[in-house]
């Protein structure tokens, strides 16, 4: 593996506790608020030291608790893109770029150009941070980031301070760099949809501690845990029984469920995401559910149905694109094949 993580950092009431691996791709690291995203990418870059574990990047040891190793930041060749972007408010854009090279200073300046260039900055070189807009305060820091040529970089919430239209655009763009990069790439974000769009591996931390690591868009189909579920947008979860090889019990939603897949011992929810609920005229299909309709939400290209089922329980959320034209029916379907077990 070209990047393995095993730290263990203990703070007052809270424990880091995580373990993955990344092989020459994207990774996501996915988790609520304060569950230690960004203090792992601390401990990776050198900000932070663990308490015991090892880190290291293509065979070169960075952190190892036993050997006594831990490499300075300098030493270890890592690009880190910060929440903030934390460009040196006193200096302009092109100051910013150079005081990272060494070198002579007509080199410097010509790969100053270059990553003015590359990144769209003309124009842009003697302002100062404060005189950027959100969007370019992010390419002055990337641009920053990448002209010392690391052998792997760091994104941390890359896009929370930015908005709407200007976030897709350069949502896109930042894609488009990474696609070039050739090293690894880890982005933290508590956006599932942000993880989904970067990263082929996806880690999940929760509470501190590793929870599920594996390829993006298995996970997003079949979490497996409950915390991996709820973090990757799955508003419909119940406690579950188990009732039989292919048969569950849905406690908060008081109905038997046939299920696509064996249900083991361990399994104690079940899951489903609202776009696979299906609408249904009469009780005649497996999974299927008498419901009243609590709520409406209209959002701009789907309606949130919010129902449960007519001999009670706990809410259920059905989204309906409005392209379909569907309207609430008396029944609902939750699918066997959509159904996700979750322990």
């Amino acid at each position: 593996m070209a990047l393995e993580v095993r730290i263990k950092r203990q703070f007052p009431g809270f424990c880091l506790d995580v373990e993955f691996a990344c092989d020459h791709s994207c990774m996501g690291i996915l988790g609520a608020s304060g569950c230690g995203k960004s203090m792992t990418l601390k401990c990776i870059a050198g900000i932070v030291a663990p308490d015991e574990g090892r880190i290291a990047l293509d065979g070169k040891v960075f952190f190892d608790s036993e050997k006594k190793i831990n490499l300075r930041p300098q030493e270890r060749n890592i690009g880190y893109l910060f929440q903030n972007y934390a460009l040196f408010p006193t200096m302009s854009v092109e100051e910013n770029l150079a005081c990272v090279l060494k070198g002579k200073k007509e080199e410097k300046k010509r790969k100053v150009r270059e990553q003015i260039q590359t990144f769209h900055l003309e124009g842009l070189e003697k302002q100062l941070p404060a005189q950027l807009s959100g969007g370019q305060q992010q390419r002055a820091a990337l641009a920053r980031m990448l002209i010392t040529n690391p052998r792997m970089i760091m994104l941390d919430e890359p896009f929370s301070a930015l908005d709407g239209y200007l976030k897709d655009v350069l949502q896109h763009e930042v894609q488009k760099i990474l696609k070039r990069f050739p090293g690894e790439v880890l982005v933290v974000s508590h956006s599932r949809d942000e993880l989904y769009k970067f990263s082929r591996e996806l880690t999940i931390i929760h509470q501190g501690r590793s929870l599920l690591t594996g390829d993006t868009k298995g996970i997003f189909l079949n979490p497996g845990y409950v915390e991996a579920a709820r973090l990757t947008g799955c508003k419909n979860i119940s406690r579950a029984e188990r009732t039989g090889e292919y048969e569950i019990y849905a406690r908060d939603w008081k109905m038997h469920l046939v299920t696509g897949k064996p249900v083991t011992e361990e399994i104690r929810y079940v899951g489903i995401r609202g776009h696979y609920i299906e609408p249904v005229q009469q009780r005649t299909e497996e999974n299927c559910m008498e419901i009243e309709v609590c709520d409406c939400v209209d959002a701009p290209f789907e309606y949130h149905y919010i129902v449960r089922n007519a001999e009670g329980g706990e809410c259920i959320w059905w989204l309906v694109a409005k392209k379909d034209g569907i309207r609430p029916s008396p029944y609902i379907s939750l699918p066997k094949e959509e159904l996700m077990l979750l322990k």
